[in-house]
C-alpha cells in the first residue's frame, strides 16, 4: 500500500521526500569502554568496595550441540514479575556465553551452601565443567539442571544489552523451583560464606 502511494505522488510529480530531511548516522561501534570513558577509580579500589555487597552464587547452564556448557556468576538478580524476568552479566570475554547465546536459552542454578566446590569448578575457563557433575534437563529448555541447587530457574534469552565491559543478558522465565530445606551459598569479600540464622 505504500509503495503504491509513492509511485502515485511520484507520477503526478509530488515529492516524496523532503531533500536533505534525513542525516544517516553511522552505525555504532561496538566496544567497551572507550579511553575517554575511564572514571578516575582504581579497579581494584573498586572491587574491594563493591565486595562488600553480598551475593548469592549462581551457575548459569545451557546446551549445544557439543554438550552442555555453563559457567559460575554471582551478577544476577530478579528483574520483573510481570513479565517474570530475570538478569545476569557475563564478561566479554567470556567463551562460553557465545555458545550459550546460540542456544538461546539457559538455566540459572543457585547454589547450595555446601556447593562452594561446584562453583570453583565452573569458574575455570579450558576444563570439563560437568566432569562428575550430576545433571538433568529442565523442563521447558532442557538446559542442565545440576543435582543439589537450592533453586533453580529456565529461561530463554529475552534481550542482550552493552554494559561496558559486560554484556546485560535478560532472561523470561518459563519455569522455576526451589528447595524449601535449602541454605544459599554467599559469596562476600573475595570468600564464600553462608547465612546465620
Amino acid at each position: 500500500m505504500a509503495a503504491t502511494a509513492v509511485r502515485y505522488l511520484r507520477s503526478v510529480g509530488a515529492a516524496t521526500a523532503s531533500p536533505g530531511a534525513y542525516e544517516v548516522t553511522p552505525r555504532p561501534r561496538l566496544r567497551a569502554v572507550g579511553e575517554d570513558e575511564r572514571a578516575g577509580v582504581d579497579g581494584r579500589e573498586f572491587r574491594r568496595v563493591l565486595g562488600n555487597f553480598a551475593s548469592g552464587v549462581t551457575v548459569v547452564t545451557a546446551r549445544d550441540a557439543d554438550g552442555p556448557i555453563g559457567f559460575a556468576c554471582q551478577s544476577f538478580a530478579s528483574l520483573s514479575l510481570d513479565p517474570p524476568l530475570v538478569v545476569f552479566m557475563v564478561g566479554r570475554t567470556s567463551t562460553t556465553w557465545p555458545r550459550i547465546a546460540r542456544a538461546g536459552v539457559f538455566c540459572v542454578n543457585v547454589l547450595a551452601e555446601d556447593q562452594g566446590a561446584l562453583c570453583r569448578g565452573f569458574a575455570v575457563s579450558g576444563a570439563d565443567k560437568f566432569a562428575g557433575v550430576g545433571h538433568g534437563p529442565a523442563p521447558v529448555t532442557g538446559s542442565p539442571l545440576l543435582d543439589g541447587v537450592a533453586a533453580w530457574i529456565d529461561c530463554t534469552v529475552q534481550a542482550v544489552h552493552t554494559g561496558g565491559d559486560h554484556l546485560v543478558v535478560v532472561g523470561r522465565v518459563e519455569a522455576l523451583d526451589a528447595r524449601d530445606d535449602a541454605m544459599p551459598l554467599l559469596f562476600h569479600r573475595g570468600r564464600f560464606g553462608r547465612l546465620d540464622v
